[in-house]
């Protein structure tokens, strides 16, 4: 201590009456120092800034990871290669926050905190591992004097696996922090605290700049920008094909901030959540009084059951997959049919106990008379999304679904020249089925038989071969299964071209805003064009590069099949390293995912152990890899992150976005999407963002401003990952 080497001085040798004096002062100067010190750490203990930096000297590991990790920088530069270098960082810490350091020279901030009174979500192992990477930090900051005249002590390293990187950097980082201060140790920390707090001030300045009110709405709670959009729907011309339905998006994107319903509380988690809700999660009673004779919901108490039945499955959704399985043995659940497209879905029972077959089902229904059909399946933890087959393609590539399922779904297949199941047609993959439970299928009143008959001639004409319909007792129903053809054959002999091939020109692939064709895409002709084989069975098809994948180029600029392989490998170390263990995220709370820029679906393959599904988003300015990701056994769609997402608010547990933000503000009002990120997350979900530097600490200081935890922030050179949580937070 300063203090006690002034002492050592006064008892060497008689010190003149001058200089005892000035020995005197001296040690008066420090001790009120000492003092001064003391009282500001005391006054700061409850909020401090941090600095975070890295040393030039990084390993290999952490840099390769962080190059990895930049998948926009490898994209748009492919030789840009080597060791990442983090500019000062400052991270507002609380005292109930761990701090993390990092490997070799770096070091990282994980911000956990309880809220409303929960505990902790990381347990008891991974706190008490924080104990001694947290007094690190906060001795750097508050108590540098004494580290100064202890010298280089280092302190043990953790070896823990919660690390978000390689375990090495701890006493790099408090060697550095003593090198900087030097011997004016106490001179050095004030001048440093002046300056965090002029950089806190100035982000509480611009924390002030954001201004946030609630949605002024008639869908109050349920705001779905894009589907409420009344003034749009006014003006429409003709509501006959569902237009009223489809997406009318305001021209300017809104950016209030969507009202919680009065009670409401954190999802329930899966698998129990399939049985049951919250019921002030989703306070619609009119399907229970429609659909409880049925089993589609019920009201119980405070939660709203779900008995797993459906109009033609009233004795439960496993019943009804089993009795099409022993039916038509050849669909194979869960092997040769991974990803399935559910029509007109309901409350989604159908797709949400597929899941016991290993099988992956994008259910969709429009946000009509049946009220949150859509929103209870994802209070469920069951994929859906809110859209209809009215005068536009459905944004999904062409031939990528294993299997199509209507199961009452009252659409019109054989009106206008079969328009809309020709959209099915365009969905299909070649030598993928259609399955039809509907009453055509099994009554004879007139009105069946008339819609029975014009279905027999339209899936003729399309080439569709009907391979089995039969009865289910129970349920006393009945289905009908098509098969979709592999090559042009039939298309080659058919003696009316009826309904037409489309032309050359038109892709099957395109699908944002396109209307709706009737015609037929040719199907592919040679053996290494995508569609001309099935893909691998389940697992395999996931780890597996697609076969058509063998003559492209990859979005890194390698050959496709290269590129990604390598891509799969980057995020399954990433998710292992970081995302699943260095985060503090609670992943016993995560059902609901979605990528909201993906590429090969590689961080949705990595979470494969994982009781989650992702929504991949493929940007329609992004490489379209969709195919890829359904290939693998994934599923996603289109979007323009410009509008909003065809979803219910507080639908997602977790948001990823790899490299999003900085190319969309180029285009699109950042504020408007932070909103809709707002809406579409529950409160208490994350949202991870990887991104450029300076879109990283921008975003940061949005969601301070709408009262988000941050949870983890780094920085490496130009690019930065950010962590945050969602809270329960709304302005007056």
């Amino acid at each position: 201590m300063a203090y006690s080497k002034v002492t050592r001085l006064d008892y060497r040798r008689p010190q003149s009456s001058s200089k005892s004096s000035l020995c005197s002062n001296t040690v008066m100067v420090v001790f009120i120092g000492l003092c001064l010190a003391v009282a500001w750490a005391m006054t700061s203990s409850r909020k401090f800034p941090v600095i975070i930096s890295s040393s030039d000297n990084s390993s290999d590991e952490i840099s390769s990871q962080f190059s990895d990790i930049s998948t926009e920088s490898s994209m748009e530069d492919s030789a840009q290669e080597g060791n990442f270098n983090t500019e000062p960082k400052v991270v507002f810490d609380d005292s109930n926050s761990d701090s993390t350091d990092l490997g070799d020279g770096t070091s990282e901030k994980t911000v956990q905190k309880t809220q409303d009174g929960e505990e902790n979500q990381n347990d008891t192992e991974n706190e008490e591992k924080s104990d001694t990477e947290t007094t690190k930090i906060e001795q750097s900051v508050t108590e540098e004097s004494e580290e100064e005249d202890q010298g280089s002590k280092s302190k043990p390293n953790s070896n823990s696996k919660a690390e978000v990187f390689p375990d090495g950097a701890q006493s790099e980082i408090l060697k550095e922090t003593e090198t900087q201060n030097g011997a004016f140790s106490t001179q050095a920390a004030e001048s440093k605290n002046e300056k965090e707090m002029q950089i806190l001030n100035l982000s509480k300045d611009k924390m002030k700049s954001y201004k946030w009110k609630l949605c002024n709405v008639q869908a109050g709670p349920d705001y779905i920008p894009c589907l409420d959009n009344e003034k749009a729907i006014k003006k429409l011309r003709s509501t006959k094909h569902y237009e009223h339905r489809e997406r009318h998006c305001p021209e300017v994107g809104p950016t209030c901030l969507v009202p919680l319903p009065e009670g409401y509380k954190r999802s329930i988690e899966w698998p129990q959540s399939r049985d049951k809700i919250w019921y002030n999660n989703v306070p619609n009673t009119k399907l229970a009084e429609v659909k409880g004779h049925q089993n589609w919901v019920k009201v119980s108490g405070e939660y709203l059951t779900f008995p797993g039945g459906g109009t033609q499955f009233k004795h439960g959704a496993l019943h009804y997959i089993d009795f099409i399985q022993k039916s038509f043995p050849d669909i194979a659940w869960g092997k040769r049919t991974r990803v399935v497209l559910d029509v007109g879905c309901g409350v989604a029972s159908f797709g949400g106990y597929l899941f016991d077959r290993d099988v992956l089902t994008m259910s969709f229904a429009p946000k009509d008379e049946h009220e949150a059909q859509v929103q209870f399946a994802l209070e469920r933890g069951i994929p859906a999304i809110s859209a209809v087959m009215g005068t536009k393609i459905l944004p999904f590539p062409g031939r990528v679904f294993d299997v199509i399922h209507c199961a009452r779904c009252r659409v019109p297949w054989h009106i206008e020249g079969g328009m809309l199941l020709l959209e099915l047609n365009r969905l299909l993959r070649p030598g993928g089925y259609f399955v039809w439970s509907a009453t055509p299928v099994y009554q004879k009143l007139p009105e069946d038989v008339e819609i029975w008959n014009a279905m027999s001639a339209l899936t003729k004409s399309m080439c569709w071969k009907l391979v089995n319909k039969t009865r289910d007792k129970i349920n006393e129903v009945g289905m009908a299964v098509y098969r979709k053809p592999m090559d042009n054959k039939c298309y080659e002999k058919r003696a009316e071209n009826k309904p037409p091939l489309c032309s050359a020109t038109e892709r099957s692939d395109a699908a944002w805003n396109i209307s709706l064709q009737a015609c037929m895409h040719k199907l592919p002709e040679e053996s290494t064009e995508r569609g001309s084989q099935w893909p691998s069975q389940w697992p395999l098809r996931l780890e597996k590069a697609p076969y058509w994948l063998e003559s492209q180029v990859g979005v890194y600029g390698k050959q496709a099949k290269k590129d990604f392989e390598a891509d799969y490998e980057l995020w399954k170390r990433v998710a292992k390293n970081s995302y699943l263990n260095g985060m503090g995220i609670d992943w016993s709370k995560v059902r609901n995912v979605m990528d909201m820029r993906s590429l090969y679906g590689g961080f949705a393959a990595a979470l494969k152990e994982m009781k989650v599904w992702v929504m991949n988003v493929v940007p329609i300015d992004s490489p379209d890899t969709l195919p890829i990701i359904y290939e693998r056994g994934l599923f996603g769609m289109y979007h323009d992150w410009c509008e909003s997402f065809s979803t219910y608010p507080r639908s997602y547990d977790l948001l990823h976005a790899d490299h999003l933000f900085s190319k969309l503000k180029k285009r699109c009002n950042l504020l408007s999407i932070i909103a809709e990120v707002d809406r579409i997350l529950r409160p208490g979900g994350n949202f991870i963002v990887r991104d450029k530097v300076d879109m990283v600490n921008e975003i940061e200081e949005i969601v301070k401003s709408l009262h988000w935890e941050i949870r983890m922030i780094y920085s490496k050179d130009t690019e930065g990952v950010l962590c945050v949580q969602k809270t329960m937070w709304r302005p007056k």
